[in-house]
């Protein structure tokens, strides 16, 4: 048996997996919710509770799962990071990526190193919330954490550090912050040095399918668990998605479908040129000595921020009823931007919709099935948006987009990711992240002997559906629109 720990932005979970050589069968024993916490002007992870939690799913799977437990592995979102002293204690509570600090720096570092260089040096999309960005605004601000600080760890490598007593960066979460060469999978020391940023608080970059120990007493003790085998997967919860596609043929893209939607292909090495960058792509590191040549696009975000509006206001949702409002509601009604910085903050999600559209000239929506529609019919257009770009760069066509992990849930936004892309779209499997995880732990076990053979094992072990692409020229035309948008 095989536990995976899957942190999202909005919930995490434990899940055991169990192999029998040919399927693999998972099997969700805890399940927890996870959002940042405001404090003054701040946004802060709990991450003591998360850790709370993850032992509370150790100790949950050890009583009710049968037979010895091989291995552990602990995957989570990318860029946020927790700076610890050299006792090993965290220096302050880890920040979230959407807190307001940020603003303002890509500029501030674009005075010190011009841009073209930094995507040269790291070949990552540029985005305000990159853990690059955040050691700026610690920079600038000469804030006393940054001096204070032995070791940089990223959320799932400060979990893992507790649960081994070993301090190291996972490369595919490394990867996500703006501050790693692709090209040499090291460090980016000299940009980095020139923008001020200390490189004595990076350590040791450790690969997907590492073993990096076994739990330490303290965590046997409170669980109950034995010197369980703690392995790196791809700690990156997208580079653990990825290595579960079951794809069948080489030209596909892939999107991770969650809060964030992460869309882009493999690639034995990164894609670094003027194309990329024109396009801002980024090139982070995936499983088995692959590139992730993908684009960050806001996800479900907006849909999950107007759930948590609406049960504010007495209206609780779930996303199925959310679903069949959208569904129910009338077509291409205002057309937006996903990846708008007005949406990135928590808030009024509503409200900021509807503002978007009278600040762009359009008639807003009026009812939560049509801001939900909004919302979803631009996300798949957003997807479009990337596809073009991404063949542009890539100079052939892709044949098939697959849809992996939550998102794929949402049936109407499937469909609707069909339609505007015009390719047909394989869905599958929902739990990807958790499969991944755990498949990169049978590698480092040798229960299988390669990426391909785990893939084969998903293929066996999870059903996908397949939406064919409709209504083109409806969707032709608001792509039109859309490309319009300021």
């Amino acid at each position: 048996m095989f536990i995976a720990v899957d942190l999202g932005a909005e919930s995490g979970r434990v899940v055991a997996g169990m192999f029998d050589g040919r399927k693999l069968e998972l099997r969700e024993v805890h399940r927890f919710v996870n959002a940042p916490v405001q404090i003054g002007m701040g946004f802060y992870w709990n991450i003591l509770g998360l850790f709370s939690e993850i032992k509370n799913g150790i100790r949950t799977a050890v009583q009710e799962c049968n037979g010895p437990i091989t291995s552990l592995g602990v995957d989570a979102w990318g860029v946020d990071y927790a700076l610890v002293d050299i006792r090993g204690a965290l220096v302050e509570n880890p920040r979230s990526y959407r807190d307001p600090r940020t603003k303002g720096m890509q500029a501030e570092a674009f005075l010190r190193v011009p841009r073209r260089d930094i995507y040269e040096a790291t070949g990552i999309q540029f985005m305000e919330i990159n853990t690059l960005y955040q050691l700026m605004s610690e920079i600038v601000a000469e804030s006393p954490t940054v001096a204070a600080a032995d070791r940089l760890l990223f959320i799932p490598d400060l979990i893992n550090y507790w649960l081994t007593g070993r301090k190291s960066c996972e490369r595919t979460i490394a990867s996500t912050g703006q501050i790693i060469d692709p090209r040499t999978g090291d460090w980016a020391y000299d940009m980095l040095e020139k923008l001020g940023i200390p490189t004595t608080i990076l350590g040791e970059i450790v690969e997907p399918g590492s073993v990096l120990g076994h739990l330490q007493q303290s965590i046997r003790d409170d669980t109950g668990a034995g010197a369980i085998t703690v392995v790196a997967p791809g700690c990156h919860d997208t580079a653990s998605a990825v290595a579960a596609i079951p794809a069948e043929i080489d030209r596909y893209a892939y999107i991770s479908s969650g809060t964030w939607s992460l869309m882009g292909i493999e690639s034995p090495e990164p894609v670094i040129n003027d194309g990329s960058y024109a396009h801002d792509f980024t090139n982070e590191g995936g499983v088995c000595d692959t590139i992730r040549v993908l684009k960050n696009i806001s996800g479900m975000w907006m849909v999950q921020e107007c759930r948590r509006t609406w049960a504010g206001q007495g209206d609780e949702l779930n996303y199925a009823q959310m679903t069949r409002l959208a569904g129910q509601s009338s077509p291409f009604v205002a057309l937006l931007d996903p990846d708008d910085p007005d949406f990135l903050a928590p808030g009024d999600m509503p409200a900021r919709i509807v503002a978007y559209c009278h600040r762009t000239g359009q008639t807003p929506p009026e009812d939560k099935g049509s801001i939900l529609r909004t919302a979803l019919e631009s996300l798949a257009l957003r997807y479009r948006d990337v596809m073009v770009k991404l063949e542009d760069i890539l100079g052939y066509e892709l044949d098939v987009i697959h849809i992996v992990g939550g998102g794929t849930q949402n049936t109407l936004l499937n469909q609707m990711a069909a339609d505007a892309v015009g390719k047909p779209v394989v869905s599958g499997p929902v739990e990807a992240t958790s499969a991944g995880n755990i498949l990169m732990q049978m590698l480092a076990s040798g229960d299988i002997a390669s990426l391909q053979e785990g893939r084969q094992v998903i293929a066996n072990s999870f059903s996908t559906e397949t939406y064919e692409p409709q209504l083109h020229d409806a969707w032709d035309q608001a792509f039109e629109r859309f490309k319009e948008l300021p």
